[in-house]
């Protein structure tokens, strides 16, 4: 008798994890867990029909596999797990950004310039939070709010004037500059 031969459009369930996944080139690899053959093909339109653009590094999947004259392919993913990612997930990384809010947009909405002070700030995570003198509201503060001020380095209690605006998550200044006769920390 001789060796099965499988139909060429016949599925296997592999397990295994994305290598890597270049959207602008539409396509990147699995590597199938411990003993499950050489990586699959991982082509834009199975990442798509899985409702994401791109797949970071690392990530879990099983996909359902057919063999191709050039190897084998998923032809679709029937698990993913993000979690065990070991980089960014670009497409996570996008969303988040689309739900910040834009401070300059908020300008119009914001009242006129109020003295606050600095309630503390981390330029590594990129913002922090400001009071007014006669109130415990946080009002956020974003990096690049700061750098549009001209200014290097917050501190907590540095005396500051604010133009704030109500946000989506609470009060946000949209506008900051030095107290008049206070220079800003170098």
């Amino acid at each position: 008798m001789g060796a099965a031969v499988r139909s060429p459009d016949e599925e296997i369930i592999v397990a295994g994890r994305v290598k890597w996944f270049d959207p602008v080139r539409g396509y990147g690899f699995l590597v199938p867990a411990d003993g499950q053959g050489k990586d699959v093909l991982l082509h834009f339109s199975v990442v798509s029909e899985a409702g994401r653009r791109t797949l970071p590094e690392g990530a879990s999947l099983t996909c359902a596999v057919v063999a191709r004259d050039r190897g084998r392919q998923a032809r679709r993913i029937l698990s993913m797990d993000l979690t065990t990612a070991i980089g960014p997930d670009p497409e996570s990384a996008a969303a988040r950004a689309a739900d910040r809010t834009d401070p300059r947009s908020m300008v119009a909405a914001a009242g006129p310039f109020e003295p606050v002070l600095v309630k503390w700030f981390n330029r590594l995570k990129g913002y922090g939070f400001v009071v007014r003198p006669d109130s415990a509201e946080d009002i956020f503060v974003h990096m690049e709010t700061v750098r549009r001020a001209g200014l290097v380095e917050l501190t907590p209690g540095q005396p500051l004037r604010a133009r704030v605006a109500p946000g989506h998550k609470g009060p946000l200044a949209v506008l900051i500059e030095a107290e008049a006769g206070i220079d800003s920390p170098d």
